[in-house]
């Protein structure tokens, strides 16, 4: 149990969740469902981030993120990853809290946590980022991917309706400083399920909007969301995967993914088949298996990052359809 200072420190440094309602964030609602989809969704990421900045030793706060039910418990990883990184970052609250969330049971979250350390990013300044280089040089993109789903979630007017793009990002770990904007959209990809209610039309109506030259990774994000979190049944996806057109396989490889995310971490639920099945034309251990089969063995230097060339090769597996700037 949290001591008295770990529950102060918690209602302190954690958000309101009425941050995560959709009437609060502006965002579309496609039904009751999907609404309350949505936003339990959030209040369990706010849940998982309040144990990690409770909690008094790493084991402390993974025994309260492992009682989270399966569904819910990579996005409280996912939240858990972002109080460890603003722990780390904040003064007098210690240093390697991110590292002691991975060597427990949060390892096999690791693509939630990392993508939780992106969200950190979006709340504190450059110079008390977390160290990326520190990071798996294949995974560490995801970093971006979460904070570009924070900017998108939070400043919805300027990322998602006026498609903000701004100059290159200071990417911290320095490698393939033009990739970074692609890892972003990603990322707002992602953010586009939760800010269209899961609405697949208004997903794929929303990334025609952006310039075509970001629909592959928006798609991409989208597929991921899609197929992880939820929301649609099959008739809903296959409308998503048909409007997809060039970019199906970006939205597979995001499926794949997400899939992946899933059985690693042992959280298979129902609604992760029939996104694999319509996205991949796959059950959701074919596709996993795909992402395991393709992944580079390290990150060797290339005109593109080799998460990129990973994310290409799931893709052309898969549709035949590769990703990747166009």
């Amino acid at each position: 149990m949290p001591s008295a200072l770990g529950r102060l420190r918690s209602r302190l440094l954690t958000p309101s969740v009425t941050q995560t309602l959709l009437e609060t964030r502006g965002f579309h609602r496609k039904s009751p469902d999907a609404q309350r989809l949505l936003e339990t969704i959030g209040a369990r990421f706010l849940e998982g981030y309040g144990h990690a900045v409770a909690a008094s030793t790493a084991d402390e706060a993974e025994r309260d993120l492992e009682a989270i039910p399966e569904r819910f418990r990579g996005f409280a990883y996912e939240g858990a990853g972002m109080g460890a990184a603003m722990r780390d970052a904040l003064p007098g609250l210690g240093r390697g809290h991110v590292d002691r969330l991975l060597a427990g049971r949060g390892a096999a979250h690791q693509y939630m946590i990392y993508v939780g350390v992106g969200w950190s990013m979006g709340r504190l300044p450059r110079r008390l980022w977390a160290d990326v280089d520190a990071l798996d040089p294949l995974l560490r993109w995801l970093v971006l991917d979460g904070y570009g789903f924070h900017q998108a979630y939070f400043h919805t007017e300027r990322y998602v309706r006026r498609q903000y793009r701004g100059p290159r990002f200071p990417w911290p770990a320095h490698d393939h400083p033009d990739y970074t904007g692609n890892a972003i959209d990603q990322g707002i990809g992602r953010a586009l399920w939760f800010v269209c209610g899961t609405d697949p039309d208004l997903v794929a109506t929303t990334v025609e909007k952006f310039p075509a030259s970001r629909h592959d990774d928006l798609y991409g994000g989208a597929g991921l969301a899609a197929t992880y979190a939820g929301g649609c049944d099959s008739a809903e996806l296959t409308v998503l995967r048909d409007r997809a057109g060039e970019h199906r396989g970006a939205l597979a490889q995001g499926s794949a993914f997400a899939a992946e995310a899933r059985l690693r971490a042992g959280l298979y639920v129902p609604h992760t088949a029939p996104a694999t099945r319509v996205f991949c034309g796959m059950e959701p251990e074919e596709a996993a298996a795909v992402t395991r089969e393709v992944r580079p063995e390290e990150a060797a230097a290339g005109p593109l990052p080799a998460y990129e060339e990973w994310r290409n090769a799931i893709a052309e597996r898969i549709t035949g359809i590769g990703t990747g700037p166009r």
